[in-house]
């Protein structure tokens, strides 16, 4: 591709085939994928990633609130999505535009049934979620009876899967731990279907999950932070290709002397005579103060250039001393080669919070 003129995100869709292509490999061929298109698709750009997903014929999509799926919708997503935290004044709207929560309190099923027999609905698909061990959102296992006994008396809605969230699925440290939430899942499961006389689907691991635990596969996995080029440890990040890259250019350079400051508060100090380049890119693009200061490195010619002072709303200032370049020069913030996980790891971050804090101002540019 030309060599940027702005700054971009720039999103392999090839990158994104691979790595969906390594998941269906570790899983079995009737086991299920549910892509994870949350947050952007994770920063990325959920319309075009949920539709090229579709041509790989994905089985299922999650976004985390209803208004996701609703624009998952309206650019012509027909494939299942389950809304995995709904807000209870969003039901009629969930159920207008053919979305399926996921039913995680009684205050939630009681709610969602009210909403549903208002709407006249007929076995409406739900998710029952419940929580074996991360403590954020659940039934517990104590609940199966009384859930059963609601949905029996109603028809407006059936229970489509089970599920839960693993918590360290990613740390085989903690093996044990994910070892019992698995076998608290199978026992809460197995309650639940001999209660309510019919099987729904299970579904329990993440990308971690599919990785290390093959056995609690079930009938569907799900699968975000995978799908957008990240295994959750050195060996698996070999088998993924991160689809993103977040580049930029130089907008000007600066020759400043010993004593003089570079930007707000004057934190950074040249001790002797120093090069800077401004980019334009800042917190309000998604790189958050916490980096600058030592803390954080662009790549300009396939040379760091560690980003100095506090990073503005618009704007980051490198020290490109030693690095030959020019005004107007394309920049790599991150990308294939340094990854997210690296820029990320250097302020004591992860490749989440950076991927899915790229505002949407920066322009999203698709390499198909």
């Amino acid at each position: 591709m030309e060599k940027v003129h702005e700054t971009v995100l720039e999103i392999d869709l090839n990158a994104l085939t691979r790595n969906f292509q390594y998941l269906k490999s570790r899983t079995n061929p009737e086991t299920k994928i549910l892509a994870v298109v949350k947050a952007f698709a994770y920063g990325n750009d959920a319309s075009e990633i949920a539709k090229h997903l579709e041509t790989l014929q994905v089985d299922y999509f999650a976004v985390a609130y209803t208004n996701e799926g609703v624009a998952l919708r309206d650019a012509g997503i027909r494939t299942p999505i389950l809304v995995l935290h709904p807000q209870s004044i969003n039901f009629k709207t969930l159920i207008d535009r053919c979305l399926e929560p996921s039913i995680y309190s009684h205050f939630v099923l009681n709610t969602f049934i009210e909403v549903a027999e208002a709407e006249k609905q007929s076995n409406y698909p739900v998710h029952i979620k419940f929580n074996t061990g991360l403590n954020r959102l659940g039934f517990d296992g104590a609940d199966v009876t009384k859930i059963t006994t609601t949905l029996k008396n109603t028809k407006s809605i059936h229970a489509k899967s089970i599920f839960s969230h693993l918590a360290a699925s990613e740390d085989l440290n903690e093996k044990i731990f994910t070892e019992n939430q698995i076998q608290l899942f199978k026992t809460i499961s197995d309650a639940f279907i001999n209660a309510i006389g019919y099987k729904p689907m299970l579904h329990l691991c993440n990308t971690s999950g599919v990785l290390n635990y093959p056995e609690a596969h079930f009938d569907m996995v799900r699968s975000g932070i995978g799908l957008y080029g990240f295994g959750n440890s050195e060996l698996e990040d070999t088998h993924f290709t991160p689809i993103a890259t977040l580049k930029s250019i130089i907008s000007q350079i600066h020759t400043i002397e010993a004593g003089d400051s570079v930007g707000y508060n004057r934190v950074f100090k040249a001790t002797k005579k120093t090069k800077t380049a401004t980019i334009p890119i800042g917190h309000a693009d998604g790189i958050g103060r916490q980096y600058g200061n030592g803390k954080g490195f662009i790549t300009i010619n396939n040379q760091k250039a560690p980003i100095i002072g506090n990073v503005c709303m618009d704007m980051i200032m490198v020290d490109i001393t030693d690095i030959p370049c020019h005004e107007g020069d394309e920049v790599i913030i991150f990308g294939k080669n340094p990854t997210a996980n690296t820029f990320a790891h250097s302020a004591n971050s992860i490749s989440y919070e950076i991927i899915t804090a790229i505002s949407q101002r920066v322009k999203r540019v698709f390499l198909k």
